[in-house]
C-alpha cells in the first residue's frame, strides 16, 4: 500500500464559527464543508458535533471539531507548547512578512521570523490555542542533498546517544559551502 496524500487533518476547536472566520481572515483559507451530527458515525456514541473543513491549498484540508458537550479542551502538560504545531508553507518570505504584519496589527503575538537555513518561519497561536507556523523555503538543492545524505547516520547516532548529532551543524553555524 502507498498513501496517496493526507485526506485531512482534524483538531478540536472551541468555536467552529470563530475558527472558520479566523482562518479565513489570517490564512486566507476557504470554508469548504460543514458536517454536523448528533451521533458519532464511527462509534455510534451520542455526541453532537460540528465538523468544519478548510482549504489549506494544494489539495490539503484542515478540519476542526467543535464538541459542545465535552469539558474544555486541554493540551498535554508533559509536552512543550513549541513542539506540537501545524506548519503551513507560503510562497515567499515577502508573503511570510505580510502575514506577520497582519497578525501583529491585530495584536496576535508572533515569534519570528526565525531563520532555519532551509526556510524562514513565524509562529503564533489560533483562537483555540493551536500553535501554527508559516514557513517560506530558502534552502538550496545542495543543502537538501546534504541533509538527505546524512539523515540515516544522524538517526542512528541519535538512537544511541540522545545527543544532537553534528552532521548538519552547518544549518546553525553558517558553515555550509554553497
Amino acid at each position: 500500500m502507498q498513501i496517496r496524500k493526507i485526506h485531512h487533518v482534524a483538531y478540536r476547536c472551541r468555536d467552529a464559527r470563530e475558527t472558520v472566520e479566523w482562518y479565513g481572515k489570517y490564512l486566507n483559507m476557504k470554508f469548504v464543508l460543514a458536517i454536523a451530527e448528533n451521533q458519532v458515525p464511527s462509534t455510534r456514541e451520542p455526541d453532537p458535533y460540528m465538523h468544519v473543513f478548510l482549504d489549506a491549498g494544494g489539495g490539503n484540508i484542515l478540519a476542526f471539531f467543535e464538541l459542545p458537550t465535552k469539558p474544555p479542551m486541554g493540551f498535554d502538560p508533559n509536552t512543550p507548547k513549541w513542539t506540537q504545531h501545524l506548519a503551513l508553507e507560503v510562497d515567499s518570505v515577502d508573503t511570510l512578512l505580510a502575514a506577520k504584519a497582519r497578525l501583529d496589527a491585530d495584536g496576535i503575538p508572533v515569534v519570528g521570523p526565525t531563520d532555519h537555513t532551509l526556510f524562514k518561519s513565524i509562529y503564533f497561536f489560533d483562537p483555540s490555542g493551536h500553535r501554527l507556523e508559516l514557513a517560506a523555503n530558502t534552502g538550496t538543492p545542495a543543502m537538501l542533498d546534504e541533509l538527505d545524505r546524512v539523515k540515516w547516520e544522524m538517526l542512528e547516532e541519535w538512537a544511541k546517544t540522545k545527543v544532537a548529532p553534528a552532521h548538519a551543524r552547518w544549518m546553525h553555524d553558517g558553515s555550509f559551502a554553497r
